[in-house]
């Protein structure tokens, strides 16, 4: 979500002459205000749009001094928005009031008629403590994201004929701000290639938030992209940022964007044009400045063609296109990225294991490889934790490259559920929907196997 340049205030007092004196000293200060007269102006005002602070009255019927609309009113701003700084004022000030606000929320406590100086100084602790808060609970939220991600993922190794052009797109696009669309084969390392975009963009300093919409149930969908408020559903017991908020700044990756229901891709398609969003649960509009990069496996134009996609989508995604090819087009690379993830996977394990052995190096030649660069990886790491010896062996790396098939009798559940996969996909030509149609599995249930399998 975008800061503004002015941090906007709201003044909650139902007399005028209040709120005037109040715009005018913060002003003075640089600070923008808005007035609101009642406590359901207030609940409507802070629904609707963002604050830095909340100043407000405790009382506001004329034949009351007990504060308790002021109270009642800082339970319900806190349900609303729990970050949100409220500092509390009356002319009827006791130490049981103060306390009794503080308890329900507020940060602080001033009387009327108030002292200038400190009145500005609590405004302006609070609001900076408010950016402090938000910021670091954002942080928290993205370091979540991150660490559930798994690891972070091998370097762009390329050097073969058939990456030239990628790097090439890489370096005159990724400094630009222009929407790219990633296309390959699953596994050809799309995510990768989207990170080192964002490494060469302005906005490289600024977070880079990930998602997998294949893996990402329907139900779920919203709140993971826009976040939620507390009480929105049943298991929202807090508010959550989602990744466009997140990602504010900086880039989004959407990987599998082919997946996006059609009753949703309106709502993606509407905050790539504006910047806005509303959370689940609530009618706030949010704004967030991010940098789109998509990835996808499938035609997304005969999608369109079938009325499965979106073409106005479409045409905001792929401003950029960006092919990946499988990793059986470029071979030249395969011992580079086999020699790169050895020393990744060695590390990790503590293993005393130097390189491959020929017949290692000729499994992998003459492997196909239908789940790619993934694929790869995951098969040097099966081979570090396999190999006896300080070399690993063409046994070791579980290809069957040129052996029979393995008996299925011999081999566990998990093993000939990630064979009958490998096959699907190698007969498909990598094809991740047309495998997950051909087992008859959901998108969403294939693409968490591929993840499980390193496929």
């Amino acid at each position: 979500m975008s800061s503004a340049t002015t941090e906007r205030i709201l003044v909650a007092d139902d007399q005028p002459d209040v709120t005037e004196a109040l715009r005018l000293l913060l002003k003075s200060e640089g600070y923008a205000t808005e007035a609101a007269k009642s406590p359901a102006a207030v609940l409507k005002a802070v629904e609707s749009s963002d604050y830095a602070l909340v100043l407000m009255d405790l009382n506001y019927a004329r034949d009351t001094t007990s504060g308790q609309e002021g109270l009642n009113l800082l339970q319900k701003l806190q349900a609303v928005d729990a970050l949100l700084p409220v500092v509390v004022m009356t002319a009827w000030a006791s130490v049981d009031v103060a306390v009794e606000a503080m308890r329900r929320g507020a940060r602080d406590f001033i009387t009327k008629p108030w002292d200038n100086p400190r009145l500005l100084a609590i405004v302006r602790n609070q609001v900076e403590l408010g950016h402090a808060v938000r910021a670091y609970r954002r942080l928290e939220q993205e370091n979540q994201i991150l660490r559930g991600s798994g690891k972070s993922g091998p370097a762009l190794i390329a050097q073969s004929a058939a990456m030239r052009p990628v790097l090439d797109v890489i370096a005159r696009v990724g400094p630009s701000d222009a929407n790219v669309l990633i296309t390959g084969e699953n596994g050809t390392g799309k995510g990768l290639v989207a990170q080192a975009l964002h490494a060469v963009s302005v906005r490289a300093g600024k977070p880079f938030i990930s998602v997998n919409m294949g893996g990402l149930p329907e139900g779920v969908f919203e709140s993971e992209l826009f976040g939620h408020v507390r009480g929105a559903f049943t298991d929202a017991k807090s508010d959550r940022a989602g990744r466009f908020e997140l990602a504010d700044g900086g880039t989004l990756f959407l990987d599998e964007i082919g997946n996006i229901p059609l009753s949703q891709q309106a709502k993606i398609l509407r905050t790539i044009e504006t910047g806005e969003f509303e959370r689940v649960g609530s009618s706030r509009t949010y704004h967030a400045n991010v940098r789109l990069v998509s990835a996808t496996n499938a035609d997304l134009g005969a999608e369109v063609a079938a009325g499965k996609f979106r073409q106005d989508l479409l045409f905001r995604l792929n401003t950029i296109q960006l092919h990946l090819p499988p990793l059986r087009e470029r071979r030249e690379d395969i011992e580079l990225l086999a020699q790169h993830f050895l020393k990744l996977h060695v590390t990790r394990y503590r293993k005393a294991i130097t390189g491959f052995d020929e017949s290692a190096l000729q499994a992998m030649r003459d492997y196909s490889w239908p789940g790619n660069v993934r694929e790869l990886d995951h098969s040097v790491e099966r081979g570090v934790l396999m190999a006896p010896g300080k070399v690993l062996r063409g046994s070791d790396l579980g290809l069957n490259a040129g052996q029979a098939a393995p008996r299925l009798d011999e081999m566990s559940i998990e093993e000939v559920e990630a064979f009958l996969i490998k096959k699907t996909l190698a007969r498909c030509d990598g094809n991740a929907r047309k495998a997950a149609e051909e087992l008859g599995l959901s998108r969403s249930a294939f693409y968490r196997r591929l993840d499980k399998y390193g496929l």
